[in-house]
């Protein structure tokens, strides 16, 4: 039996990509390696993930001196009193003594890339860098072979330290037959905030809705360093809905419309192709992983083209069947299955490099 310990306070957050990718890792893990034993840790109060396992376990700082300082002193505690084998931060963070083999999950580079796209993210990028660089992260995990390339570049890490292992959307979504709704819309689903690049959705739909009767709805937590929006006609901003909503709302969409500047991998886009939605997506480089040809992709500096593309959805009904094929064979090459297999092959690499170096 292998005792692996994940950081849940990204559970904190009931949404959110680093949330669900949390989530979903420790579920799956427990469900395909039953004889290890998972234990989610956090100093802050947290849900479990919905499936209820017996090899997946709930601990945490038990309130004394030593756990007040947690990522110094109250995790290594629980570390050591769980005799855990190995600790994944799972969202860009491990502990700050080396006691044990670690991994840290190293989502994208938007800390560091433009800080107005992460008001609140001064912690991280004060600290990632330092734990990497002085290798207190045994191995690295990104999402995306995008993200793995511009993390060795940035942090100059040896490229055989960091791996690159896909993300998955949930079964959850599944395509969803629904009534033709009143009025046809596009979709967006994703926090509302700065990096999303809401606004050229929103200039986009408006120009089109000149022409064609159609609704744009928004769906996500709204940051705080993303403004209100004003009420309009055929704009919908739904906040953050549950998770059981999502399929409907993708299946019964004109096609899902994510214009990102910059992602690690693009969940909402694979969460919309394995709903069987068509996708219209900016030329991300990770995104076009996740992707693949099964999208349409396009230039976020070229605004004329989001309204051509939105135009097109409306008017080729041909353009739309054949996006909608696509993404179900593309979503097809994903799962959370592989992507806990994979992790947990990370997680024994990191054992025997810790071992070796010891």
């Amino acid at each position: 039996m292998v005792k692996i310990a994940l950081d849940a306070t990204p559970l904190t957050e009931l949404t959110g990509g680093v949330s669900r990718y949390t989530s979903e890792i420790a579920v799956k893990l427990a469900e395909c390696f039953p004889e290890d034993e998972l234990w989610l840790l956090s100093d802050q109060a947290f849900e479990m993930p919905g499936a209820s396992l017996p090899n997946l376990k709930k601990g945490g700082g038990t309130g004394g001196i030593l756990e007040r300082r947690w990522w110094l002193w109250g995790l290594q505690n629980e570390i050591s009193r769980r005799r855990i084998n190995v600790f994944h931060g799972t969202d860009y963070a491990v502990p700050y003594v080396p006691i044990s083999p670690t991994v840290l999950s190293l989502h994208d580079l938007s800390p560091w890339l433009n800080p107005s796209w992460h008001s609140a993210a001064d912690r991280v990028r004060k600290r990632t860098p330092v734990l990497l660089r002085l290798g207190l992260a045994t191995l690295v995990l990104t999402p995306s072979e995008a993200i793995r390339r511009a993390a060795i570049e940035r942090f100059r890490l040896p490229p055989g330290r960091v791996i690159s292992v896909a993300h998955a959307a949930s079964t959850l979504f599944r395509p969803i037959q629904t009534r033709a709704p009143a009025v046809p819309y596009f979709l967006f689903v994703g926090t509302l905030e700065p990096r999303k690049n809401i606004g050229l959705l929103l200039e986009a739909w408006r120009e089109v809705r000149k022409v064609h009767a159609v609704d744009l709805v928004l769906v996500g937590r709204r940051r705080e360093d993303f403004p209100m929006l004003e009420t309009e006609p055929g704009l919908h901003v739904l906040g953050s809905v549950p998770d059981e909503r999502l399929p409907e709302l993708y299946s019964g969409c004109l096609a899902c419309v994510y214009p990102s500047l910059y992602e690690g991998f693009g969940l909402p886009v694979l969460e919309a192709m394995q709903c069987g939605a068509a996708v219209i997506t900016s030329k991300d480089p990770a995104i076009l992983e996740t992707a693949g040809d099964a999208a349409l992709t396009l230039d976020v500096g070229k605004p004329e083209l989001w309204v051509e593309a939105l135009t097109s959805a409306i008017e080729n009904p041909a353009l739309l069947a054949n996006l909608r094929k696509r993404s179900l064979q593309q979503a097809a090459e994903f799962s959370w299955e592989e992507t806990a297999r994979k992790t947990r092959e990370v997680y024994a690499e990191a054992v025997k490099r810790f071992r070796r170096k010891s």
